[in-house]
Parts: C-alpha cells; structure tokens; sequence
C-alpha cells in the first residue's frame, strides 16, 4: 500500500521512515530477507508514537495498519512501486519521467496518480538492482535483473534515456503452464498444440518469436513442459524467466563478455536446449 499526504502528514511519514531505518540498521536486520521482522519494527514504531500523540506533542496515525504497511513498502519493498507489483492485475509498470508512472492491465496502458522525484526513481533503481545484485553505470548503461517473484527489471540510465533513469518492470504472470492450457484459453487450437508437443518430443527447432507481450515467454514455458522426462535440459537466459519443473534440467544464464552462446552451450553435454532472447548468435 502507498498513500498520499500532504504537509504535515508527510513529514510525519518521513519522520516514522527514518526511525523505522534506524531501528533495522541498530537491529543488523536485513530488509529484503527479513519481512516479518521490518514489519514488527513498524507497528512498534506505530505504536510507540500513538502513545505520544495522546499528550499532543505530535499529531496521531489516523490509519495505524495503513501506516504500517506503508513503512514496510518503503524499507523492505519498492516504496510507491510496491502496490503495483504486489496488485495481480497489473502486468508491467513503467516511469515514462518521474511525475508519469505507467502500468498495464489486460494489455491496456493506464496513466497512474503515483508522482515521484527524480531522486525517488534514483533510490528505486538503487534499491532493485541491489536486490538483483546487478548495477547500471556508464560502462553498462543499460540492464536487465530478475527482481523477487521473477519480475523483469530494465533500467536505462540517465544520459542514454534524458533527464532521468528510466524503468520497466514486466511482471510475471503465469496464465498457461502447458500447452494444453492454451487450448483452454483459446491462444492454441488443439491441432496446432498436438503438432508442436510432436515436434518438442522428436527433438525439432522450434523459434519463438514476436513483440512485447505477445506471449513468447508463456509459450516457450509450455514447450518446455513438453519435453520428455527422460531427457537433459540446459536453459540458456539473460534473466530467469522460464517456470517450467523437469526431472533434469540446468538453469543459467548467459554473462560471458567476448563469448559467443554458441561456445557456452558447448560446454554441456544436453538433449534439449531453451534459450530465451537471443538477440545476436556468433558461431
């Protein structure tokens, strides 16, 4: 959750922020791991200040929980970002500049009432590449990370995107597990779905393609699933999106400055391979 205030209610909230950060810092807690515990700091925090507002001295929490949730966003999650990833509906999230925050729902693009500062967008961008454990700087202006729950970060930085760092967040969203399922949603005939779960057990190429959120990421999923169990997997990623269980397979992904995939994939000894946004292949 992430309310809006004004004057003195916001200073209020940065007031509880930073005590909330100075107790989880006094505490040797970590924030991104450490959840429940961010979050009894919080209502402590919450609480400890309603007392004190009953002699006036400070005002009082009008939404004690809502309070508590909002602190916990801004120090274990994304801040203003935080209701978008944790809300089902929404699909992606982008920040066109600061006072523009975007996200998608069933494909259609909503202008958000969410307004950040250029340093609020900075701080975020910090935050989820730590989380992610990579970094953006003049060397690598442009990154892709996982965020937790399997969310696709990208960030381009400032300079390269003018003014200020701009962010995507694709969320992952699993509609379909098998290609069975895409019958059920009406994306496959189930013709075509018996022809390509044929062509997955013979061992055929199969090339996934298309544009933003055409589903390749869900379809390669499905294929996936179609691979008999008797058979190695190796799954070749820039970041992990593939969510499909094997009895065998490997998951990596694919950091290797001045190696050509080609290279890295011979390195194992597999019977099927599944790379995802192969943008450049050298042999």
């Amino acid at each position: 959750m992430s309310l809006t205030y004004t004057g003195a209610e916001r200073e209020l909230v940065e007031e509880l922020d930073e005590q909330v950060r100075t107790a989880v810092r006094r505490d040797g807690v970590d924030p991104q791991r450490d959840i429940v515990l961010v979050r009894s700091i919080a209502r402590q925090v919450v609480a400890d200040h309603d007392q004190r507002s009953l002699t006036g001295v400070v005002l009082p929490v009008t939404e004690p929980e809502a309070m508590v949730e909002e602190l916990v966003s801004r120090v274990s999650g994304f801040g203003p970002l935080q209701k978008y990833l944790d809300d089902p509906t929404v699909e992606e999230i982008w920040i066109n500049d600061p006072s523009r925050v975007f996200v998608a729902r069933a494909g259609r693009h909503e202008l958000t009432p969410t307004i950040l500062t250029a340093a609020q967008v900075s701080d975020l961008v910090e935050r989820m590449l730590k989380s992610s454990g990579r970094r953006v700087d003049v060397s690598t202006p442009f990154v892709d990370a996982t965020l937790p729950g399997g969310h696709r970060l990208h960030v381009v930085l400032q300079g390269i995107s003018r003014d200020f760092s701009a962010v995507n967040i694709r969320k992952f969203v699993v509609r379909a597990h098998r290609l069975a399922d895409l019958v059920g949603l009406g994306s496959l005939s189930e013709q075509a779905a018996r022809f390509l779960e044929t062509a997955v057990a013979v061992g055929l190429n199969v090339v996934v393609s298309g544009g933003t959120q055409a589903g390749k990421t869900t379809l390669l999923n499905c294929l996936a699933a179609a691979v008999p169990g008797r058979e190695r997997v190796i799954s070749v990623e820039e970041v992990y999106e593939l969510r499909f269980s094997h009895p065998e397979c490997t998951e990596t992904l694919f950091r290797c400055p001045g190696r050509s995939l080609c290279e890295f994939r011979g390195r194992w000894l597999h019977d099927y391979e599944t790379s995802v946004e192969v943008r450049r292949v050298a042999g």
